[in-house]
């Protein structure tokens, strides 16, 4: 599946990359992850933005696995793409569908990055999560 989008110029990349990068973004109020959601921090913390809180059920309802995890190549694994911003302004991962046309663009950044700063990846409150946390009681 291909879809059509609107061209953003080299300039206009540069800019969403850049105001990113010197924090001129408005700091919003932190999201709550909630059962099941994705929260993607390969490369936020390091970037001074917030993790991603990706909610997995909202787009399931909506579309068939297939079509992330088929045709636009996402992996079955928290964190298991090599997924940043110059490839979601290409039209890569994110990028298919958030381009102003199906969903919103890139220019909104808080509305993806949300979470709380340091937040690891993974998919929240996920059985294998809770079989290694470390508070979880020991088993006797």
């Amino acid at each position: 599946m291909f879809v059509r989008r609107k061209a953003i110029t080299k300039a206009g990349k540069l800019g969403v990359v850049l105001l990113a990068a010197l924090g001129l973004v408005m700091d919003p109020p932190v999201a709550q992850a909630e059962y099941g959601d994705v929260v993607i921090n390969n490369y936020s913390d390091a970037a001074g933005m917030r993790p991603v809180i990706f909610p997995h059920w909202f787009h399931r309802v909506r579309f068939r696995c297939k079509v992330c995890h088929a045709d636009l190549g996402f992996k079955f694994k928290a964190g298991g793409n090599e997924i940043n911003m110059v490839k979601i302004i290409d039209g890569e991962y994110c990028g298919a569908c958030h381009n102003g046309e199906i969903a919103w663009s890139v220019e909104n950044c808080n509305l993806c990055h949300s979470a709380k700063p340091g937040t690891p990846t993974q998919v929240h409150e996920s059985t294998t999560q809770r079989l290694v946390s470390p508070s979880a009681p020991a088993k006797q």
